[in-house]
């Protein structure tokens, strides 16, 4: 359970209405009108220094870690640097959209629309991207089968090596830099790398400065930082240790687990400051905070002082949100920070490689019960019984974490796309499900959302003198997903390069291996690996609908080609349509049931759009790579597709995840959901894959319960699944919530790839989550 003091900080978390912060933005423009003519990558270095050496500190009565992003927690920064427009449409809207809302004072609006506005308008990352966008991306964009994301955000969806840093310090880390730097002083990457790295020793040492003042009780000199006043003796100590800890770090390799704790979250912070960008993941922790914290038991650490460290640690990544615009906020519902933790799996050589701390990492969500960070664990065939149950038993408190990854598909995965044995093993999750190399790949993982349900509406469109059979049905939609990919991928390719002429990352650069050696920003390629990761949405509505055409119309010709699309254009509000629609929907099988015919269809399409997707090349050399998941944005995708086959209305949701089921329709258990998905070629979602799953919570009771949930992990890992995720919680206590947003502010489910609560979602998410199907297990 949570300390008082760690109580006290979680509570204040929720204390205040969100704000919308202009602090990073006014700096940000502050040192642009100082760098004119600069390169672009120094340009960013120094505003990155800027905001660094004067954003305003903020460290209150309870905190043993300091680090804010902001001065009051769960603030959404703007960054219109990559984009100004929609900021400046939304402004009146912040505190009333319905989804993700923010409260923005008058002052501020009124110095957005007259500084900053102005100021970026036309030299942003968008402008960039809209002006060199080929005009028949932007066409087919307004088709609705896929839009190109990362248009108006920085760099995330990587995991700096972190481990790295906290064995050598950021001194060794200064002066390798430093070598590269006067090795090729031409090399304006490396300037801009070496600075931010001072910049980051700089950081350090400011703290130390304030807290060293407020230890002994002397005036906090530096103006722009509030630190509250050592109330006790006590506190006074903790302030002295805290100072101590900090001169430490500035440059030193990590001693115990509170200088890898503290580095850690300042690393975290000074990459936020940098990039104000999503999913910038914090990696296998278990594996490198081990010597610390086993140093920490020898050197005679209490267990409950590791343990309210480690609480601080997880409250801290609490304390960032992201304010995304009311499109985008669609996508990605619930503030999802993508701070993900993963625990367990293998190590280099094949070994398991759970530990004590694996378990207490877990453990933990008990405490906090919140969700960030968004806890995963990787699971394999040795994993020892003792991770499984623990992570079954936190499965069961409702939160939706952990999430569980499976390293039998997983390694095999990236070794296919040309990634080391050794480093495929090392492989992480970054945000939500995407899977990626920590320390050594920058893959773009959620460059874009590609609706295949859409592709099959344009394809059964387009010809409506119908299809000589089903296999030419399947092919056009083929064809049209074909068309389209290649498309996207153009439009991808601008972003990318967009990213590396607006908005380099010198700092996070160099936490990425090879970027140095190659004198590069991960931006131009710099990074060992270089994908980039685009989602596939829809298999299960598209194997519901072609295989409800191929009965209906191809094999017992219940009604024409004509009549169906007449049906599908009417929305079923024709005279007997409801009929057929309840015909479609309860006669013929559906994905989820492990009926094979169903299964394979789902199948054939999703690797058809794997592999087709896997033959074109990005801008920084690396290959495309897909994946099969939703986030939120199965409610947005669903929006944009009129009436299928499968019974669907016209702009209702799709099947949620990625993998999952169309809601409402797997019937059979959830072990027949789990064979239908095994059947899917698992392995060519290198980019990551979702299945959810929604359990009663009678089902997982006592050790009865306990034991079945381990057995279903277990054949999880033995059908090469590559993911899955648990709702626990009834639909009762959902609609209570829905209901009685006030009885239920703690209540955290399980959305997508990421827990959120579920009062600060929109209806027609949290209808989708009390509308999934609740399975019992036997």
């Amino acid at each position: 359970m949570l300390t008082p003091r760690t109580q006290r900080i979680k509570d204040a978390l929720f204390a205040r209405p969100r704000r919308i912060s202009l602090e990073r933005a006014l700096l940000y423009r502050e040192s642009y009108l100082e760098t004119e003519g600069e390169p672009v990558v120094m340009r960013r270095a120094l505003a990155f220094r800027r905001v660094l050496e004067r954003h305003r500190i903020v460290i209150d009565g309870d905190d043993l870690l300091v680090g804010n992003r902001t001065e009051e927690p769960r603030s959404g920064v703007v960054s219109p640097e990559m984009s100004p427009y929609w900021i400046l449409d939304e402004l009146d809207e912040f505190p009333v959209r319905p989804q993700d809302t923010f409260d923005v004072s008058e002052e501020d609006k009124r110095t957005y629309r007259e500084v900053l506005y102005p100021f970026w308008a036309g030299r942003s990352l968008n402008d960039w991207y809209v002006a060199h966008r080929p005009d028949e991306v932007g066409a087919a964009e307004k088709d609705r089968v896929f839009a190109v994301a990362q248009t108006d955000k920085g760099q995330g969806h990587i995991i700096a090596d972190i481990g790295e840093v906290l064995d050598r310090g950021l001194g060794a880390l200064l002066a390798e830099v430093e070598e590269h730097r006067d090795a090729a002083p031409e090399n304006d990457f490396l300037r801009a790398g070496a600075l931010c790295v001072r910049a980051v020793i700089d950081y350090v040492r400011r703290y130390e400065r304030i807290v060293r003042e407020a230890s002994e009780g002397r005036p906090v000199a530096d103006p722009n930082a509030f630190v509250a006043p050592a109330s006790t003796p006590g506190r006074a100590r903790e302030l002295a240790r805290m100072a101590d800890v900090l001169a430490h770090v500035a440059t030193e390799p990590c001693r115990d687990l509170y200088d890898a704790l503290q580095l850690a979250w300042l690393l975290c912070v000074a990459l936020q400051h940098e990039s104000n960008a999503s999913s910038i993941s914090l990696g296998r922790m278990d594996q490198y905070l081990l010597p610390y914290y086993r140093a920490s038991v020898e050197a005679g650490a209490a267990e409950g002082e590791m343990r309210e460290l480690l609480q601080c640690f997880y409250l801290k990544t609490n304390t960032v949100v992201f304010v995304r615009s009311t499109d985008s906020a669609r996508f990605f519902a619930g503030f999802p920070t993508g701070y993900n933790l993963v625990v367990g799996g293998v190590d280099a050589e094949g070994r398991d490689a759970a530990n004590e701390l694996s378990l207490l990492l877990l453990d933990l969500q008990r405490d906090t019960r919140l969700p960030q960070p968004n806890l995963s664990v990787r699971l394999h065939a040795g994993s020892p019984d003792a991770l499984l149950r623990k992570a079954a038993e936190v499965i069961r408190l409702g939160d939706g974490l952990p999430q569980c990854f499976n390293d039998e598909v997983n390694v095999e995965s990236f070794t296919l796309r040309g990634v080391t044995l050794a480093d495929a093993r090392d492989y992480a999750v970054v945000g939500c499900v995407e899977l990626s190399i920590p320390g050594r790949m920058y893959g773009l993982h959620d460059i874009c959302m590609f609706n295949m349900v859409r592709c099959m509406e344009l394809a059964m469109r387009s010809h409506p003198e119908g299809f000589e059979d089903f296999e030419a049905l399947v092919r056009e939609v083929e064809a049209t997903i074909d068309h389209y990919v290649s498309l996207m991928v153009r439009g991808c390719n601008v972003c990318d390069e967009a990213h590396r002429a607006t908005s380099p990352t010198p700092l996070l650069s160099v936490l990425v291996h090879d970027s140095l050696e190659r004198g590069a920003d991960i931006t131009s390629g710099g990074a060992r690996y270089n994908p980039s990761g685009v989602q596939g949405v829809g298999t299960a509505n598209l194997a519901d609908s072609l295989y409800v055409v191929k009965r209906a119309i191809f094999e017992e010709g219940a009604l024409t080609w004509a009549q169906l699309l007449e049906m599908l254009e009417r929305d079923w509000q024709g005279a007997g349509d409801e009929v057929w629609r309840q015909r479609f929907i309860n006669r013929y099988e559906k994905y989820g049931n492990d009926v094979d015919e169903v299964d394979r269809i789902g199948r054939r399409v999703l690797t058809h759009y794997g592999e087709e997707v896997a033959r074109y090349e990005n801008a920084r050399g690396g290959r495309f790579q897909p994946g099969s998941y939703t986030v939120s944005a199965h409610i947005p995708l669903g929006a944009a597709v009129g009436a299928t086959p499968d019974g669907r209305r016209a702009g209702e949701q799709l099947a949620d995840g990625g993998l999952s089921p169309m809601v409402g329709r797997d019937k059979s258990g959830p072990t027949a959901s789990l064979l239908s998905v095994s059947k899917l070629e698992n392995v060519l979602d290198t980019n990551g894959s979702l299945l959810n799953v929604k359990f009663s919570p009678s089902t997982l009771e006592g050790e009865a319960g306990l034991a079945r949930l381990v057995a279903y992990l277990r054949a999880f890992c033995r059908l090469k699944i590559q993911h899955i995720q648990f709702n626990v919680v009834d639909r009762a206590t959902l609609l209570d919530a829905q209901a009685h947003p006030e009885n239920h502010r703690d209540l955290v489910v399980r959305v997508a790839g990421y827990s959120a609560m579920f009062v600060e979602l929109a209806k027609a998410i949290q209808d989708d989550i009390i509308n999934r199907t609740e399975h019992e297990l036997s």
